[in-house]
């Protein structure tokens, strides 16, 4: 019995155990989940614990640092409110209320200017806060890492767009609300002039204003916000766009089609003659009345802000509503085809621009208006340069011609007779006060010195160079006699042509003495050194001593004969293609020529000519008679008939024109020939 009782003992023992087994075994089974979660969050409770570990120091300032980086981020949001509470009133129209609208706009600029100020400060605050608990370990990596990229974000959302960013976009809903309140307000009160041709000559005085003072008040104050929030710019070009179309409107009247006229559309200047003379009256008529209004206009409205800007604004309305087509008319006539009647209307147009030169001066004298200057100037300089042209090519020309060879005949050069002519025109009454006022503004441009006498300095100096380019030509002569006729025949021009005229007069008596001086010794010298050698050739010496002796006389006769006649061949031939161009000294060189000569041949056949007449060879030796040398001679330097180019032209009355001559001359370098 004992025994069972052990057995069942143990029994239900083994039971007890197999039972707490199985309970443990299914416990253990049941914890294991949960140890992995335990393992799992043991590094986040780790970095929970962290700061408990920190040093004790570190923990204690921990929260002031916090505290003051909290601080302004929580005033930029409470700001940040109170932005969005002005949303309804800056959505309004301005026009209902432009006082309340515009306190209601400074209220948000002022609360963005804080926003602005103090959002970069917060960010800073905050960035101080986390690198204090990165380095004193009081926070994990993780999550200082998670808040250093926030703060980058918002770094950088603060440099980009910072305003757009801090008000969604509502200041510049209000600033465009703005900027079409005063589109409005300038294109209703914009009243074009009614003008027509009429008008030009009643002279209309200027309104005080073209826009009544109460509007100008009310676009100070949209400026002055306008400009705080740097709109300048857009409202300049505003006022510009309505007011350029309101002085573009008043001039339609006019009828300015001509202004659109392209260069390739007339081919001379005669077929727009009429719209030239239009052209300085409705020039000046703009810039009068409606640019000068204009001017004003822009000094009122923009007097608050500076005048730079007032006189910028100015510049882009004048070019926009038209000063710049003006301009640009006058540009295209300078470049259009030279003819005489262009010249007279350049000089109109410089009438013109001279006419108004205080007005351009006052109204677009300033930095801003450097495109009008530059066309201005550049017009005033095509207008002056097209009408010197031709007076300044002269002396280039004349120094150009200098390397050309001189003519072959010896002639006067087509350069000088046509430069002499010229002078004297231009000296004339007609041209000499309007092209005197040129020149002296062209001569100023080249930074020389003022001269009151400068249009007859510079034909001094055209004058001068001719003189220069003779003797530089007369040296390039092979044959030095023709030089000599040469230098005859210039002097002579310069003396004949010139005494009496107006160049004449300029160059003074003692000048032209000195020419006709030169003529005479240049005639000398030629004389001497031609024809004047002959006579020695017929020399009587020793004929006397054979007078008992024929045949040794005859011999001798025929000698000096034979050396004459082939002298004089020889001379005649070569001189037969030289020129004297005056019909007076030509007449008197032969004339000279022939008394060095056929007296004494004469004289020399009537003593020895019978010697030889009765030979058989007579003919050889008395080749020629008084009467054939005198007849030769005097038929020298006569000017051949060559066919040129002609380089005349002539208007419709038939009448020459030197500035025809002159623009042909120039359009190719004339010839010295």
């Amino acid at each position: 019995m004992a025994g069972i009782e052990n057995l069942v003992a143990a029994r239900k023992s083994l039971k007890v155990s197999l039972d707490k087994s199985r309970a443990l075994t299914f416990a253990l089974e049941k914890a294991g989940p949960r140890l992995e979660e335990i393992h799992q969050r043991l590094p986040y409770l780790e970095a929970a614990v962290r700061p408990i570990r920190a040093q004790k120091e570190a923990l204690v300032a921990v929260g002031g640092h916090i505290d003051r980086a909290v601080g302004p981020a929580a005033a930029v949001l409470k700001v940040f409110d109170a932005v969005h509470g002005l949303e309804k009133s800056l959505l309004s129209d301005p026009r209902t209320d432009l006082g309340s609208y515009l306190k209601v706009l400074k209220q948000l600029e002022e609360a963005l200017r804080f926003l602005s100020d103090n959002c970069g400060l917060a960010i800073q605050w905050l960035e101080d806060i986390v690198e204090y608990l990165e380095e004193n370990s009081v926070a994990d990596d993780r999550y200082l890492s998670n808040l250093k990229k926030s703060l980058k974000s918002l770094r950088e959302l603060q440099l980009d767009e910072e305003r757009a960013r801090l008000d969604g976009g509502l200041l510049e809903v209000a600033l465009d609300k703005l900027e079409g309140e005063l589109r409005r307000l300038l294109t209703e009160n914009s009243v074009p002039l009614p003008m027509s041709s009429s008008t030009l000559e009643e002279q209309p005085c200027i309104a005080p204003s073209p826009l009544p003072v109460s509007v100008i008040q009310k676009i100070h104050l949209i400026l002055e916000r306008l400009t705080a929030n740097d709109r300048l710019e857009r409202c300049i070009s505003i006022y510009v766009e309505a007011r350029s179309s309101n002085v573009k409107a008043s001039l339609l009247g006019l009828e300015l089609d001509y202004l659109e006229i392209s260069i390739s559309e007339f081919n001379d200047v005669q077929s727009i003659e009429g719209h030239i003379g239009q052209w300085g009256k409705h020039l000046e008529f703009a810039v009068k009345h409606l640019f000068e209004a204009e001017y004003k206009l822009c000094s009122d409205v923009f007097e608050k802000i500076g005048p730079d800007v007032s006189m910028g604004c100015f510049a882009k309305l004048a070019s926009q509503a038209g000063i710049i087509t003006f301009l640009q008319f006058g540009m295209m006539v300078t470049e259009s085809k030279k003819d005489p009647i262009k010249l007279l209307k350049l000089l109109d147009i410089f009438a013109s621009l001279n006419k108004l030169r205080l007005d351009f001066n006052r109204l677009f004298g300033g930095s801003a208006c450097l495109e009008i200057q530059n066309m201005t100037r550049d017009l005033i300089k095509a207008v002056i340069e097209g009408s010197c042209e031709i007076f300044w090519e002269l002396l280039v020309q004349v120094e150009l011609q200098r390397q050309m060879p001189p003519p072959t005949n010896g002639s006067v050069p087509r350069l000088v007779s046509f430069i002499t002519d010229y002078c004297n025109r231009l000296l004339g009454d007609d041209y000499r006060p309007i092209l005197t006022q040129v020149l002296v503004i062209h001569r100023s441009w080249r930074q020389e010195k003022f001269q009151e006498r400068l249009l007859t300095d510079a034909i001094l100096n055209i004058v001068k160079a001719l003189e220069l380019n003779l003797e530089t030509w007369s040296k390039t002569y092979e044959d030095t006699t023709l030089s000599y006729i040469f230098m005859m025949n210039n002097h002579w021009h310069f003396y004949k042509h010139l005494k009496g005229t107006k160049l004449g007069d300029l160059l003074g008596d003692a000048w032209l003495r000195e020419h006709e001086q030169y003529k005479e010794y240049y005639a000398t010298i030629y004389l001497r050194e031609t024809w004047g050698k002959l006579p020695t050739l017929l020399s009587r010496e020793g004929l006397i001593l054979f007078s008992g002796g024929r045949a040794t006389a005859r011999d001798l006769v025929k000698k000096r004969l034979k050396a004459f006649n082939e002298a004089f061949d020889d001379m005649f031939k070569k001189q037969s293609n030289w020129v004297v161009s005056d019909k007076d000294l030509r007449e008197k060189t032969c004339q000279l020529a022939v008394q060095a000569i056929v007296p004494v041949y004469r004289s020399y056949m009537q003593n020895y000519g019978p010697l030889v007449e009765q030979d058989a060879s007579a003919s050889k030796y008395a080749k020629y008679t008084a009467q054939t040398l005198e007849k030769m001679l005097t038929s020298l330097f006569q000017q051949k008939l060559v066919k040129y180019a002609s380089a005349k032209a002539r208007h419709s009355n038939g009448k020459l024109n030197s500035v025809d001559v002159a623009t042909n001359q120039f359009c190719s370098a004339p010839t010295v020939m």
